[in-house]
């Protein structure tokens, strides 16, 4: 562990200590191979992002936008693009690689082929997809066996998106997703437009506005872990000025059985989501990482409680 990671674990495990000297214990990590193991995933959720606001801070090279390089990069595309004041593309690429993700095994593929037309040009850019949307589901449905791999490539979708369907005609396929968050957008007129009208409605108060926009988001497919991934990723990349504002474990499956698993000691403990997440946030404004290290760490530390285990894509 670097010196830097290793100050902030002693941090953590000082404001841990505090916490439930304060409050409550914590059952789950009463044994220091337990707390270990969580604090080495929050360490690991922080640097994480650590990384997007280190892609923030520097200036992004044309070339990760460019589907056709093996440099591409949807998130750091999307920084380009702000940077080149191009804020509805650079929304519309965080979206797609969160719709997509990041496959362990074949990084941005997916996304890459979809957004550059495997390479036929005409790029599915934000404004040639709000104008020729019923094209793109030609297009998707034309192209559907060599996104699946008949041309000998493999492309997969993220381990967050791993139910998802590339299907075009779906309810609950990429099609549909699509079409749905165009939608949504539009229903303000752009992202632009969006996101001034929901900060007006709310003060300006980062995490007020992320409530809302969790509450208002209707995409289809995105359910609990999608939208929370994306909003908080339109945070992280400083699209939106906003912040989770809680873990949302409502509806959640691993998260929250991690979270009773720290609470109680048991993953099937009887402890309500709502009991879960007020607890959780109360403890988190001790450790001070922000709800999507709290989130994250605590998704990938139930996997593995006793040992840590790096857990990516």
């Amino acid at each position: 562990m670097k010196p830097k990671d290793a100050t902030l674990a002693g941090a953590l495990l000082n404001s841990l200590d505090e916490f439930e000297k304060s409050h409550h214990s914590l059952p789950g990590i009463s044994s220091k191979v337990a707390r270990w193991a969580w604090v080495e995933q929050l360490v690991e959720s922080v640097r994480r992002d650590r990384y997007i606001a280190q892609l923030v801070g520097n200036q992004q090279k044309p070339i990760v936008a460019d589907p056709n390089s093996i440099a591409f990069d949807p998130i750091k595309a999307g920084i380009y693009y702000n940077q080149q004041g191009v804020f509805e593309e650079a929304c519309w690429l965080i979206f797609l690689s969160v719709h997509f993700g990041k496959n362990r095994r074949t990084g941005w593929r997916l996304v890459r082929d979809v957004y550059g037309r495997l390479g036929q040009g005409n790029w599915w850019t934000w404004d040639r997809i709000t104008n020729y949307s019923e094209d793109f589901i030609q297009w998707l449905s034309a192209n559907m066996n060599i996104l699946k791999g008949a041309d000998g490539v493999p492309r997969y979708f993220g381990n967050h998106r791993k139910y998802q369907s590339l299907s075009a005609t779906s309810q609950t396929g990429t099609g549909a997703s699509i079409h749905s968050y165009i939608e949504w957008v539009q229903n303000d007129g752009t992202h632009r437009e969006l996101i001034d009208r929901y900060i007006e409605k709310n003060d300006g108060d980062p995490r007020k506005v992320f409530s809302a926009l969790y509450k208002a988001m209707t995409v289809s497919s995105f359910g609990r872990m999608a939208k929370f991934d994306y909003l908080a990723q339109m945070g992280r990349t400083q699209l939106f000025p906003i912040e989770p504002n809680s873990p949302y474990f409502e509806g959640a499956t691993g998260p929250l059985k991690a979270a009773k698993l720290l609470l109680a000691g048991n993953s099937e403990a009887k402890i309500s989501w709502k009991e879960a997440e007020d607890k959780i946030i109360a403890l988190e404004s001790y450790l001070e990482v922000g709800m999507q290290a709290m989130e994250d760490s605590l998704c990938n530390w139930q996997k593995s409680p006793m040992k840590f285990k790096p857990f990516r894509g």
